[in-house]
């Protein structure tokens, strides 16, 4: 049972079901990054911690279109953790917020057995992204490579060491892509729980379309999570903008399914409890 979908439809708005909620010309998105769940202390260091828990919430800002502006951090902290640690964390959410343009602005911390980080994220936009908005017979794609953050995190969970440089300990967001090519952008989101999870969600956002399948994937391909690439939509007619514009900015894309009358349903298990 997807307890977290549960949870989530108790709040009847319609605000809710994309990576951020949309007022006016902001774009409100929260994150949780919480240790012996989404990371263990042994796996990063404290600095590769802050960045990436900044990176996954940024990264639902690029997949609606929007620019982040302010920040607030909520930080539950062991209270054996030095002055040292502390700013350790400190100076690589500053460092993040100085490469993505945006300040933080306050939060809140208390003391606690394991390390969480709870990150809002207030950015703009003037054309975001929505996962409702799908047309039948836009292609669907993907932005980058998938497989190698599961493959990793699998390496981890087996007391593995992996490269430095892996997505899954730093993301790597394809935001000069998503914001030149988002005028011809119908839908989309980040992956966050696997191709297939997130592609479900988009078919089911857009209500009566499914998935007709152009390529194989691989089931590695298809439940790799935290990947945080971009899963779109767009019109045939524009798919040479679109790869013009990845070519221009050296991002991969794979167009790998066309949206057709239908459902379709995720071949995953889920991420969440």
């Amino acid at each position: 049972m997807d307890k977290e979908g549960y949870f989530i439809s108790g709040f009847k708005n319609k605000k809710i079901g994309d990576d951020g909620a949309v007022i006016g010309n902001l774009v409100y998105s929260k994150d949780l990054f919480c240790e012996n769940i989404h990371f263990k202390l042994s796996w990063m260091s404290l600095k590769q911690i802050a960045i990436k828990s900044m990176l996954v919430n940024i990264s639902d800002a690029i997949a609606m279109n929007a620019k982040p502006k302010h920040a607030l951090i909520g930080l539950v902290l062991p209270s054996n953790f030095s002055l040292l640690q502390l700013q350790e964390l400190s100076y690589a959410f500053e460092e993040t917020a100085k490469k993505y343009n945006f300040e933080i602005i306050g939060g809140d911390t208390t003391s606690g057995d394991k390390l969480m980080i709870s990150i809002t994220l207030i950015s703009q936009t003037k054309k975001p992204i929505y996962r409702k908005t799908m047309k039948k017979g836009d292609l669907i794609a993907f932005t980058g490579k998938l497989g190698n953050s599961k493959k990793d995190l699998n390496k981890l969970l087996r007391e593995g060491k992996v490269h430095t440089n892996s997505k899954f300990v730093t993301p790597l967001l394809k935001a000069d892509f998503i914001y030149e090519a988002a005028k011809y952008i119908n839908a989309g989101l980040d992956i966050s729980d696997g191709l297939s999870k997130d592609l479900s969600r988009l078919c089911k956002s857009s209500r009566n379309l499914g998935a007709k399948f152009l390529i194989n994937l691989a089931k590695k391909d298809l439940c790799s999570g935290e990947e945080y690439e971009m899963l779109f939509s767009f019109s045939p007619k524009n798919l040479a903008k679109i790869k013009s514009i990845a070519k221009k900015n050296r991002t991969q894309i794979t167009i790998f399914a066309k949206a057709v009358t239908g459902k379709y349903t995720s071949c995953c298990k889920e991420n969440h409890f």
